[in-house]
């Protein structure tokens, strides 16, 4: 394990400095390789709606942040994208709960194509007429996702389990919430949250960290900044999960199911915890445990049965999703081999196995220019590095598991969504 960690952690390694402007630039040099991914992202996302600025109170509607994805496209020059084009770069960009990230892959061009990066989300533009043009845009977008059973199984039981934080709400809003949205609002976000200092830089594979530092130099992201004054405000949970049971229907051939345990938010810098809970799915129910074979065996679940680990400002929950034509037996499986691993305890060869993977996982991961520049850029928003993550996981014992094991997937923090075939 010590021969794995090292290699792990010379793996994962990274080149970093901090510009006077505040903005974190990191460089994973990748030599035999040919292209470079690039991402450049802010801790903002589609949770984050109630916040001072210099004192001022901003509330934000639903879908602000995702909103905000797409306008930083848009430039008085025209769309950025348009500029991706005559590179030859692939350009993307995605918002999740606590953040909002902006990527192009390229293999050519590079200090060009991070020009246009930082360029477009460096310099926000909006208008009134650009606005309502993108609010018909992203409308279509909701309703796609409106039509989505994962998307409305996962929003169903985040509803289920909190009664106030704003995770309840969809990440892009709705078509009434983003109609709410005016120049002044999206100006708001962009002095808080895509300042310098609340962003990072990610690159790999075929750059170096100097080439980067000179793209930010180019494009008015060197230079010290006045600080402004941002503190966010998020809604505390305590009480009892406020809906035990959701079930509705939609156009699907077979009954879809999700079952979610709220617990208690990730403290700042508690890696361990993190770690361990997004373990714990795997050791419960993962394709090394007999409760999966069982599954697969009496044709319970379908195969893409799985439980996923969520944790965001506020907000931490385990959740299990998949098919079953007996959803409530699966619940009912799922639940009592809980129990029995809290008072039997975790098999120390599962814990193992279980430790190991992550591992491969991670090491596979960074092998891959694109993973490797999103996951070291998402490790630093967290507030850690890879090689931290490598020697927390590499620390972790199964008496640890056990221990959280006791206050973790408490049934009466249990909520439970179904959805029904229409007829």
């Amino acid at each position: 394990m010590n021969h794995t960690q090292s290699k792990a952690a010379a793996a994962l390694s990274c080149q970093k400095t901090v510009l006077p402007s505040g903005l974190t630039v990191l460089c994973r040099p990748m030599p035999g390789y040919s292209s470079t991914h690039a991402m450049y992202a802010t801790k903002f996302g589609s949770v984050m709606l109630d916040f001072t600025l210099d004192g001022n109170p901003v509330h934000l509607p639903a879908g602000t942040a995702h909103f905000l994805e797409h306008k930083m496209f848009e430039t008085p020059e025209g769309d950025a994208f348009d500029l991706y084009a005559e590179t030859g770069a692939a350009a993307n960009a995605f918002t999740s709960y606590d953040r909002t990230c902006y990527i192009f892959t390229a293999t050519r061009d590079i200090d060009r194509n991070l020009d246009i990066l930082l360029g477009a989300v460096g310099k926000p533009w909006f208008t009134r007429e650009t606005i309502a043009k993108e609010q018909g845009i992203i409308g279509q977008e909701i309703k796609m996702y409106d039509d989505s059973p994962d998307w409305r199984l996962l929003t169903g039981l985040f509803r289920c389990l909190y009664a106030r934080h704003p995770i309840r709400e969809d990440i892009a809003g709705s078509v009434e919430s983003i109609a709410q949205l005016t120049p002044e609002l999206l100006y708001a976000c962009t002095d808080a949250f895509y300042a310098p200092a609340n962003m990072v830089l990610s690159v790999a594979g075929s750059v170096t960290l100097e080439q980067a530092v000179d793209a930010c130099k180019r494009c008015g992201l060197y230079e010290a900044r006045p600080p402004r004054a941002v503190a966010l405000s998020l809604p505390e949970e305590t009480g009892p999960v406020p809906q035990k049971e959701l079930v509705f229907s939609m156009p699907v051939t077979k009954p879809c199911f999700a079952v979610g345990y709220r617990e208690e938010p990730i403290a700042p810098g508690d890696t361990k915890r993190e770690v361990l809970l997004d373990m714990l799915s795997d050791l419960v129910c993962g394709g090394l445990t007999g409760l999966y074979r069982k599954f697969y065996d009496e044709a319970l679940t379908n195969p893409e049965f799985s439980g996923d680990f969520v944790s965001a400002s506020g907000m931490c929950a385990i959740a299990f999703t998949g098919e079953s034509s007996q959803p409530r037996r699966v619940v009912e499986l799922l639940q009592a081999e809980i129990d029995r691993l809290r008072r039997e305890g975790i098999d120390p060869e599962l814990f193992e196995l279980v430790k190991h993977q992550m591992y491969g996982e991670l090491l596979g991961d960074v092998e891959s220019v694109d993973d490797a520049a999103e996951e070291q850029a998402a490790a630093f928003l967290k507030g850690r590095t890879l090689a931290d993550e490598i020697d927390t996981l590499a620390a972790l014992t199964v008496e640890d598991a056990n221990a959280l094991l006791q206050t973790a997937l408490l049934e009466e923090n249990r909520a439970y969504v179904e959805i029904q075939p229409r007829e």
